[in-house]
């Protein structure tokens, strides 16, 4: 285990738009208002051919391998994330979201492009004095949080 402790900053409650891919407009938020570091809760409705990651292919496979997933209509959302800054400055979301509609739901990581249907809601927490940061982990092949 690797932890830093940071103190709560600015707090932004924020309304997604139909048809808006979630992790673009974060990121583009969190560069305009100058945000390192944040935590989020989310929830709304995502369109069909939203685009999730559901897991590795194989386990132990080196890089990961991920396994696409793409929503065949809308569903409802409930997600959590953090978003951190990678080695360039960027800032990077990695939120994990539960879409589900009916009976069914599939969870996984929004990266792959997960679009709006209608409205998403955004409880959006700044962290600040924090030195955390994703570095690329090339054994992985992912950006990972060293906080």
């Amino acid at each position: 285990m690797k932890y830093a402790e940071t103190k709560l900053g600015r707090v932004f409650v924020i309304r997604l738009e139909d048809g808006e891919i979630v992790h673009e407009v974060v990121e583009k938020f969190a560069k305009d208002q100058g945000i390192r570091a944040a935590g989020l809760i989310i929830l709304g409705g995502a369109n069909d051919g939203s685009k999730l990651v559901v897991g590795p292919e194989e386990k132990d496979a080196r890089p990961v391998n991920p396994m696409e997933h793409e929503l065949d209509n809308v569903t409802e959302v409930a997600g959590v994330g953090t978003l951190f800054s990678d080695e360039e400055g960027n800032p990077m979301l990695h939120m994990h979201m539960a879409c589900g509609r009916n009976e069914s739901t599939v969870t996984g990581c929004i990266r792959k492009g997960v679009r709006v249907w209608q409205i998403m809601e955004i409880i959006f927490y700044e962290l600040v004095g924090t030195t955390g940061k994703r570095y690329l982990d090339p054994k992985l092949g992912f950006k990972l949080l060293i906080p």
